[in-house]
């Protein structure tokens, strides 16, 4: 025992966080795994190559990973249209992208995605996964698009209240959601088992106390629910459908993962973050899933920051959890049969009210009122269009924002009413900001005077240069005296249109 701890100094303090883990990690992963639509061992077997294989590997020694509620959306509706075996291809392609944009060096670019971007995606999951797990309490087939979810809610709520059934599951789910924030203020002893487990434990026992018509988990067995691609399934790339799909799992699972990276790097003082290293880590986990025809994997914050809470020190925590996965995929799969299903859709109902940032959004309001903007505009999109597209509008008015403050320019013009009129110009003169700047110019009396003072400019774009050329020649043409300029743009006017240099005294 010595020896061992001599070779692993901070076994106890991992073995102890792999078991919270683990006990975290368990009902998320069926959960998600039915709510993405495939069999719930296949969430199990994410986890399991999240933990061993993927926390086996160099990049962040902490962060834990496996299956996501941010893909569970983007992972229904790839099997609802492609089909189960094509969901083994997608997150092999996608593991294999992640790997090729590790070894370019990528992964530190993810940091430059916008923070409002990412979180505005995180809400936007949360809405759907919430509206359809509504449905999935109530035992309610949930409609296929986000908003056909949102906007079916009052007729759901409405056949729900006039079936027993409907009502005793949507009883379990509500139940469920109700035991997870309230979990908190249980007394000190039963906090050691988190507030997930505790629920779905509790909601199996009542539902089989009471024989409660809810229906449950089923079960096929874990080597049973292992769906391998075939070589025909292959053939399914050829679809330009399916490659936006890879591209969207790809994109979306490594800006979660480096993200939650950043997060995570934030709550302990260990080793950083090689985020090129994470993101070949990851690539290389959802390969192995994808050759398994498993669920993708991304970096989970909620299993990551509970890893470092309970005292984690290395990644040794992380595998273990993996493998506790293991044993109890392996050795006690039937006991997911008594799992009532309103029980994980409370579980994912309460996941997706997490990912939607209300107070950062109100904050961001009152501080930036244009990335709050963004944030609201990219999660009411995924709602409205799909997830990929969604993210896609938020990346676009992300880009647009930032060039339009790039651009900020300022025009100051100062007429004492005799001799020159003075006008200033300063900060970033581009064709965003041309129809105001070119506005004041023409505003100022023609029979006066002008003298422009560019010193403060710090870029002068084509478009602009060309513009203000065009209107000091025709300010000349009209018999009005030679614009002067003064700075460093005077490039921006023609020479001959410059006063000539006094002789030398």
């Amino acid at each position: 025992m010595s020896r061992a701890a001599g070779r692993f100094p901070h076994l106890r303090q991992d073995v102890a966080a792999s078991l919270v883990v683990f006990l975290v990690a368990l009902p998320l992963c069926v959960g998600i795994a039915v709510a993405s639509g495939v069999p719930a061992e296949l969430g199990l077997v994410t986890g399991i190559v999240g933990g061993i294989v993927t926390g086996l590997m160099p990049g962040s020694s902490l962060q834990v990973s496996g299956p996501a509620a941010g893909l569970a959306v983007l992972v229904f509706e790839a099997v609802d249209a492609y089909g189960l075996p094509a969901l083994g291809v997608i997150v092999l392609a996608a593991g294999l992208l992640q790997l090729v944009m590790g070894a370019l060096r990528l992964g530190r670019w993810f940091r430059a995605i916008s923070v409002s971007v990412i979180e505005g995606m995180l809400a936007g999951i949360g809405l759907v996964i919430i509206a359809g797990q509504l449905y999935a309490a109530a035992g309610l087939r949930a409609p296929a698009s986000g908003l056909d979810k949102v906007l079916g809610l009052p007729g759901a709520a409405v056949d729900a209240l006039a079936d027993t059934e409907a009502l005793a599951s949507l009883a379990v789910g509500a139940g469920t959601v109700v035991v997870m924030v309230l979990w908190r203020w249980a007394p000190g002893p039963a906090r050691a088992v988190p507030g997930a487990l505790a629920a779905v434990l509790l909601a199996t026992v009542v539902a089989l106390a009471l024989g409660l018509p809810v229906a449950t988990v089923e079960v096929r067995g874990l080597l049973g629910s292992l769906q391998p691609p075939g070589a025909d399934a292959f053939g399914a790339l050829a679809d330009i459908g399916l490659i936006g799909t890879v591209v969207a799992f790809t994109l979306i699972a490594s800006a979660e993962s480096l993200f939650s990276a950043a997060a995570v790097d934030r709550l302990h003082h260990g080793p950083r973050t090689r985020y090129d290293e994470e993101l070949m880590a990851q690539g290389t986990g959802n390969a192995v899933c994808g050759a398994l025809g498993a669920l993708p994997m991304t970096a989970v914050i909620v299993r990551s920051s509970a890893n470092v809470q309970a005292g984690a020190r290395t990644k040794a925590s992380r595998v273990l959890h993996g493998v506790w996965l293991l044993l109890f995929a392996a050795l006690l799969p039937s006991v997911l049969a008594f799992i009532p299903l309103p029980a994980l859709a409370g579980v994912l109902v309460h996941a997706g009210w997490k990912l939607i940032p209300f107070r950062r959004t109100v904050a961001l309001w009152r501080a930036h009122r244009g990335e709050a903007l963004i944030l609201v505009v990219t999660a009411v999109s995924i709602v409205v269009v799909n997830m990929f597209e969604g993210v896609l509008i938020g990346l676009a008015l992300s880009v647009v924002k930032t060039a339009w403050e790039a651009s900020h320019s300022r025009l100051e013009v100062t007429d004492k009413g005799a001799g020159p009129i003075r006008v200033h110009l300063s900060g970033n003169a581009t064709f965003l900001r041309l129809p105001r700047i070119l506005d004041a110019l023409e505003a100022l009396p023609e029979d006066r005077p002008v003298e422009l003072d560019l010193s403060e400019v710090h870029h002068l774009d084509h478009a602009c240069r060309t513009a203000l050329e065009n209107w000091a020649e025709r300010r000349g043409a009209v018999g009005t005296a030679p614009v002067r300029v003064t700075g460093d743009g005077r490039a921006a006017l023609p020479e001959s249109e410059e006063p000539a240099p006094a002789p030398p005294a």
